[in-house]
């Protein structure tokens, strides 16, 4: 019969304990969530500065709707991009210190129409130009799929290890007959399971060394880090010449939804013809452009940031006197590993049953025997949330002995 490996995939996922599931809110207000009538700290979502509900974000979507309605109605290339899609491009380029900005509907979508329409055979064409997508390691699956899904050559390098990025540029110099020079070096600002940041500076240096373009996915760094929000590329004051193709995201720290590539002229245009998301996809409603233009200027001006660092630095010094086990992280992703998606489960139900929510990521999210608790701050959480949090986490990693599982 068709299609019989879907079974048994399920079964096998379950068997090892990495079944995934969707949850169902009934309800969230700032770091407060409801699931199935019961109330819960959440300690899982990416919404950094708890922009998703501020007065500018809600204002902006009513303005929007107001003015636009509640779609765009077409494509982009048709009549569904608008002046609200304009003014937030506009914006976004000026602040950046790029020459222009495309909008796509999410991250995963910008990703995967940059490794296609920069990496495809021409039309007509039996053999493209040799190109090569030199990826870290830890980079977003979007990324990674969307470099397999072109025509390029997915090399990848030990995560955020520059001498082992150096040694696989110099095998690809090495084994082609001239040296080419359609090499995207990709990397992310912060690392969206690890909460690292990229040694971009060096980065840049050994891109500008082996003639490459430097791609930054800065989903998870965008309007946390660097002086007004603008991000990792901010932080380390690299320019468009350093950094010749920006990717962020908008569901994150600013609240809404959606993401952008931002470079050079040439590359936007280049984008805007042969990008088949962006092409062949509805644009985004122009009430979200609005309300994502009124998040980045309040985050521009308030103090949001500051509360999130100072909420960091609080938990990393809790955690760190009760003796809890984190990472080196610095950025609002402070990951406790586990090793084992069974424990890791059950660790996050202990902690749901006494009113936290922390997501348990497994395998294969995480490299195999790295599974983990993904806690995320937020500056909508309260001190006494933090210390709720730590105290929880000292009781339930103290009952190691007598876990069972679930349901047993």
């Amino acid at each position: 019969m068709a299609f019989d490996f879907i079974q048994a995939a399920l079964a096998a996922r379950r068997k090892d304990n990495v079944f995934r599931q969707v949850t169902t809110l009934d309800s969230a207000v700032g770091a407060l969530i409801e699931v199935g009538g019961q109330h819960y700290l959440n300690f899982s979502s990416n919404d950094y500065l708890g922009m998703r509900q501020s007065t500018a974000v809600m204002q902006g979507w009513v303005d929007g709707i107001g003015q636009f309605g509640g779609g765009s109605g077409a494509s982009p290339l048709v009549t569904g991009h608008t002046q609200a899609h304009q003014a937030l491009q506009d914006h976004l380029a000026n602040a950046l210190g790029r020459e222009a900005v495309l909008l796509f509907n999410s991250g995963f979508a910008a990703n995967q129409a940059l490794c296609q329409a920069l990496f495809q055979l021409p039309l007509g064409s039996k053999s493209a130009t040799e190109g090569f997508i030199v990826a870290d390691k830890l980079m977003h699956a979007s990324l990674l799929d969307g470099a397999v899904a072109s025509d390029a050559t997915l090399r990848r390098f030990a995560h955020n290890d520059c001498a082992h990025l150096q040694k696989q540029l110099d095998k690809i110099f090495a084994g082609t007959n001239r040296p080419t020079q359609d090499i995207l070096l990709a990397s992310e600002g912060v690392f969206s399971m690890d909460g690292d940041e990229a040694p971009l500076s060096e980065l840049a240096v050994i891109s500008k060394q082996y003639k490459t373009w430097l791609m930054v996915d800065d989903a998870h760094g965008f309007g946390v880090l660097g002086k007004t929000g603008m991000g990792a590329v901010e932080k380390h004051g690299l320019n468009q010449q350093q950094v010749p193709v920006l990717m962020a995201t908008f569901g994150k720290a600013i609240g809404t939804a959606g993401a952008f590539i931002a470079g050079s002229r040439d590359l936007i245009d280049y984008l805007t013809n042969f990008a088949k998301h962006y092409i062949y996809s509805t644009a985004m409603p122009p009430a979200q452009a609005v309300a994502t233009l009124a998040s980045l200027h309040t985050i521009e001006q308030n103090d949001q940031r500051a509360l999130l660092h100072d909420n960091i630095a609080y938990f990393r010094q809790l955690t760190t006197a009760a003796g809890v086990a984190i990472t080196p992280s610095m950025t609002a992703i402070q990951p406790i590993i586990i090793g084992s998606p069974e424990q890791a489960v059950l660790i996050s139900q202990r902690l749901r049953n006494m009113g936290l929510w922390v997501s348990a990521i497994r395998t294969p999210t995480v490299p195999k025997g790295t599974d983990r608790l993904r806690i995320t701050l937020s500056a909508s959480h309260h001190k006494k949330d933090i210390q709720a949090l730590v105290d929880a986490l000292v009781l339930v990693m103290g009952e190691k002995k007598s876990w069972v599982k679930i349901g047993e």
